[in-house]
């Protein structure tokens, strides 16, 4: 049996961001998962009179990382734990692939998914899985500064998590990737209900993160690329968005990629979220 020594709390920021609390249950200590921003931050740890145990941060992308200085000089001292290859000057504990770091008297395992950013990193624990912007509800962040090799990589390392992980990714995006597996995957039904389900929920306004990592792997098409009738598909389509060979799950990964991108810009994934 896990014993869940932990809280965790979602607080929206900018358009479409979460900052996560992870609150101690067993004192008043509690840890700040990518700040993108402090005044919400601030106001929740004096509202509920919280002591700042640290922050974590998933990779540098500003929409994660500025709220924390006027959050340390608020909330006072505490560490700023990343990778320890990353460019944020502020990171006080530098950790790399399979370090355990304790947070909120449970162990969070240390795990390298570069793809979105060069020094991306997950910190796993077997019911929680903060994961930035590499793995999104339903579907994935882009590939910024690495190659479709690299992000396909890490995406397949998150799909050999354990399924009853919750996934605790940076930003809303779940009603619009919803969308986009519809359209790659038509047949599903684990998909279709899926979608139902997102679409009532986007409509009342109720979060749709975290997931349990069982259903992205069932209805999320970036970790499921490689297999099935989604991979005929995109051995059928890829010649729409480049001239190479699909040989590899680099190259499944970039066509569906491109496909998402390519119907992103219509704005058709976005219809009748009111």
């Amino acid at each position: 049996m896990i014993k869940n020594n932990m809280e965790i709390i979602a607080l929206p920021a900018n358009s479409d961001n979460y900052i996560w609390i992870i609150r101690s249950k067993k004192n008043n200590n509690a840890w700040i998962v990518d700040p993108g921003e402090s005044h919400r931050v601030i106001a929740y740890f004096q509202k509920h009179k919280l002591v700042l145990a640290g922050i974590l941060l998933t990779h540098h992308h500003y929409d994660h990382t500025d709220g924390i200085a006027e959050i340390v000089k608020q909330l006072g001292k505490a560490p700023v734990i990343s990778n320890a290859h990353g460019p944020y000057k502020l990171v006080t504990q530098h950790v790399n692939e399979g370090d355990i770091i304790i947070v909120a008297q449970e162990e969070f395992k240390i795990i390298a998914i570069p793809g979105h950013s060069h020094e991306h990193i997950a910190f796993y624990n077997p019911k929680a899985l903060f994961c930035g912007d590499v793995l999104f509800t339903a579907g994935c962040g882009k590939s910024w500064c690495q190659s479709a090799k690299v992000m396909a990589q890490s995406l397949l390392k998150l799909r050999d998590l354990n399924d009853d992980c919750s996934v605790f990714c940076g930003h809303e995006y779940t009603y619009t990737n919803i969308n986009f597996a519809a359209i790659a995957e038509p047949d599903d039904e684990d998909i279709k209900q899926r979608q139902k389900i997102v679409k009532f929920n986007t409509k009342k306004g109720i979060p749709c993160v975290p997931e349990k990592l069982g259903i992205e792997k069932k209805t999320n098409p970036f970790l499921r690329f490689d297999s099935g009738e989604l991979k005929q598909t995109l051995l059928n389509k890829h010649k729409l968005f480049e001239n190479f060979s699909l040989g590899d799950n680099a190259n499944l990964y970039a066509t569906l990629r491109a496909w998402k991108d390519s119907i992103d810009k219509t704005g058709v994934l976005e219809d009748n979220v009111k």
